[in-house]
């Protein structure tokens, strides 16, 4: 395994480009595929990925957000002493990776922003305490271990499609009524799948870590520390005038805390994690992290350096909102969908909508988004070969998921957050991900 997995990283660290010419390249890849097999031309198609090129807008800013909420909160005082103590726990390479793994997917289960981040930030800090510690352990194959999160975000608490048709009004709800999390989230093939992913991830990943001489360790400028200085000594505090004073209060901070708390308890009571949607997510982050600063000055060094993380999120987001619609508009994730059911037997066809939600999820990286376009199109087939509906829901739930293994566009914040190029880190990942198709299509075949 481990010259396996480093001959994988060599050839994507040759081979894969930057996140952003891997998503023009997929732009002009589904723009071809559009061309050949469907109805619309050339300049339509150009239309089609205008019309989408700025659907992710509202989701861009919210990811954005989550970058600079959750690094400021990470980078907290109280925060930072807390990952450190945990950081410390390893005592040798890869014990390292077992812990940020089974750590980003435990958190993944349960949200997937939080497993997201807080195993980006995992994998840093434990990449640092390592290298302070003299333990030599390979830091994209860390990076690797902190993205675990996003190949089983979907079959978690999180997950947008079992969620969706969970709620009344779903745009589905006339063909296959209000399903619960019982017969989705809770279905003994996706515990299995889920249990099996958080103890052989961690393995895996063990079982690749190269040898001493060749771990490339976390290097200090790639630490991401938040600047210091924001505490004032007396005498400079003195020197402030009023108005520079409030930004160094504790006053202002606790009036926004109360508010937020006003808020967020009845809101997490009501509701529990499952109710923590994105927005939710950030909120609870911002005034988290302002608490945990106490300071506005504090919090505002460490967001603006956290807010350097977040330019790749911003540009090339709009280049994956394209894609989404050359795909909706042209008809193209119609004509691979129904491919995929022509051949398809009531015993088969979970597998293979598995399969298909993987290749989807290339073109539409968003959960909600490939659900709202795939959803009618598996809930039809669902029914005409006689399977349950939640079946179909956790197929395309799966698929989407695991082929993030190879997809930049949720590996964005990691990579940002890292300062690692894709092709280091997603060449491990994406052996995560074929041991997370293997065993997620044994479970959906078999024990659904």
């Amino acid at each position: 395994m481990r010259r396996f997995g480093n001959a994988l990283a060599a050839f994507s660290t040759r081979w894969i480009p930057d996140a952003f010419v891997f998503a023009v390249g997929l732009s002009v890849l589904v723009y071809l595929l559009a061309l050949g097999l469907t109805d619309h031309g050339p300049v339509q198609l150009v239309g089609d990925w205008y019309a989408g090129f700025w659907g992710l807008l509202e989701f861009a800013m919210q990811m954005a957000l989550v970058l600079v909420t959750g690094y400021a909160l990470a980078s907290s005082p109280p925060a930072e002493r807390a990952i450190a103590r945990i950081a410390a726990l390893p005592k040798s390479a890869p014990a390292a990776c077992a812990l940020t793994a089974v750590g980003a997917t435990l958190l993944g289960m349960v949200h997937w922003g939080l497993g997201l981040i807080a195993g980006a930030m995992l994998a840093v800090r434990v990449a640092r305490s390592c290298r302070e510690r003299g333990v030599k352990v390979h830091f994209p194959l860390l990076a690797a271990a902190g993205y675990t999160g996003l190949m089983v975000w979907h079959s978690g608490l999180s997950g947008s499609s079992p969620l969706l048709v969970n709620t009344e009004g779903h745009f589905l709800q006339d063909a296959i009524g209000i399903i619960p999390l019982s017969e989705t989230v809770f279905q003994p093939f996706n515990l299995v799948f889920l249990a099996a992913m958080l103890i052989g991830a961690p393995l895996l990943l063990m079982s690749m870590h190269p040898a001493r001489e060749d771990a490339e360790e976390i290097g200090a400028e790639d630490d991401g520390e938040a600047p210091a200085g924001t505490a004032l000594t007396k005498a400079a505090r003195r020197a402030l005038s009023p108005a520079q004073r409030l930004m160094h209060s504790r006053v202002p901070v606790l009036v926004v805390l109360v508010a937020g708390l006003v808020h967020i308890v009845p809101a997490i009571i009501e509701n529990g994690l499952v109710g923590l949607d994105l927005n939710l997510l950030n909120f609870v982050f911002l005034i988290a992290g302002l608490g945990l600063h106490g300071t506005l000055a504090g919090y505002a060094a460490a967001a603006a350096e956290g807010a350097k993380s977040a330019a790749s999120v911003i540009v090339q987001f709009p280049f994956y909102a394209g894609i989404m619609g050359i795909m909706e508009h042209s008809g193209l994730l119609g004509i691979v969908a129904d491919w995929f059911v022509s051949f398809s037997t009531p015993a088969t066809y979970p597998f293979w909508a598995l399969i298909s939600a993987c290749l989807v999820n290339l073109a539409v990286p968003s959960g909600g988004g490939q659900w709202a376009v795939q959803g009618p199109i598996v809930v039809d087939a669902t029914a005409s070969l006689g399977l349950d509906p939640g079946v179909g829901v956790m197929a395309v739930a799966m698929g989407d998921q695991l082929s993030n293994g190879i997809q930049p566009f949720w590996a964005l914040p990691l990579l940002a957050l890292t300062r690692l190029p894709a092709g280091k880190v997603l060449g491990y990942s994406a052996v995560v991900m074929v041991y997370g198709i293997a065993v997620a299509s044994l479970c959906i075949s078999f024990l659904s």
